[in-house]
Order: C-alpha cells, then structure tokens, then sequence
C-alpha cells in the first residue's frame, strides 16, 4: 500500500492514526470472535467470549482458572479458586455455545460433541452476523473519517484536492479492512463445515 495521503497532512494526521487504529482494533475483535467460535475440536479459545462472575466483576475464564484440553472432545477448567465451581458452570450454561459442564468438586469438564450439520450451519449463520456487525463498525469509522475530512476542509485547513485524496483514502482503507474480515470469515467457515 502506497504512503498514507492523510498521515503526510498535518491537518489530519492524528485523525488518520486514531482512525486506522480504531479499524484494527474492530478487526482484531472479529479475529478474536472467531478464534472463540466453535469448529468439531475442543479449544481453550473457544470459551475467549464467557464471563464469570468473580466477585461482582465479569472475568475471562482464562483469568480465573487453568484451560487444557486433554483430548479432542474435552475442555477442562481447574480454577485456582474451587468456590468458583458453581459460578463457572452457571456462565457456561448460560453462554450461547449450548455448553454442558459437569465438574467432580476440583475441576469443571465441558464436553465438546461432535457438530451436526444443523449446528454447523447456525454455527455458520452466527458468523455472518458477527462479520456483519464489524463491517458496519469499520464503516462507521469510515464515516467519522469522512466527517472529519470535511470538516478540515470547510475550515479551510486542507485544499479540495486533498480532502478528495483523503476521502480516497478512507474508503480504500475501509475495503481493505473489510476484505480481510470477509477472507478470515471463509477460512472459518469452510473450517467449520468439514466433517
């Protein structure tokens, strides 16, 4: 990609930063949502999304106990904390995973079965509307910068040419990041979808 138009104007090269900044981020999210998102093997990723409560503040699981996956179709939680047991298995029964925890008073199992095709496709479906929600999240960001452009141009701040160079920019940055969302979103999906 050639030198950012945007960074070498003054006017809004902070603008341009937070703004490519804040698109990373809504990628890294959609990239950290599908690492959580479940394929036919057990992976301590997937539990990334579930909250517990530990002591009024929602934790990441991974914060709260150790994650192992001794086997394909099994994830074990051993918590440093055993009174946490029942909190553990109250946060994965309610998550949206359709999750089952047993635990034996030391540590909680959440057993992984194998996808059917009719979960596989809501698995699937989900993916689209995650990828859905963060293309609109890039495009909002799209047009704060946009926004931004043509404020510092009706200020007088940046000459025409470079407010259309800028609006350019903006949306070429906007496609990329969305077309590397879109490119993650297949990988999982036929990831997904293989038996």
């Amino acid at each position: 990609m050639p030198p950012a138009v945007m960074a070498n104007i003054p006017a809004l090269k902070d603008s341009y930063l937070q703004l490519k900044s804040r698109m990373d981020k809504a990628v890294a999210d959609f990239q950290s949502n599908l690492a959580s998102t479940r394929t036919g093997r057990a992976s301590i990723q997937m539990l990334d999304q579930i909250r517990v409560d530990y002591y009024g503040t929602p934790t990441p699981l991974s914060s709260i106990g150790q994650l192992t996956t001794p086997d394909a179709n099994m994830i074990v939680i051993q918590p440093w904390e055993p009174s946490l047991i029942g909190e553990i298995e109250k946060a994965l029964r309610a998550s949206d995973q359709h999750y089952n925890p047993q635990n034996d008073g030391k540590v909680v199992r959440v057993p992984i079965p194998p996808m059917t095709e009719e979960r596989r496709r809501e698995v699937v479906k989900h993916l689209s509307k995650v990828l859905e929600d963060h293309r609109t999240a890039v495009r909002n960001i799209r047009r704060d910068g946009n926004d931004v452009i043509k404020k510092a141009s009706k200020d007088k701040l940046i000459s025409a040419d470079e407010e259309k160079r800028s609006l350019d920019e903006m949306q070429k940055l906007t496609d990329e990041e969305i077309r590397k969302m879109e490119e993650m979103s297949k990988k999982k999906e036929a990831e997904v979808m293989q038996i």
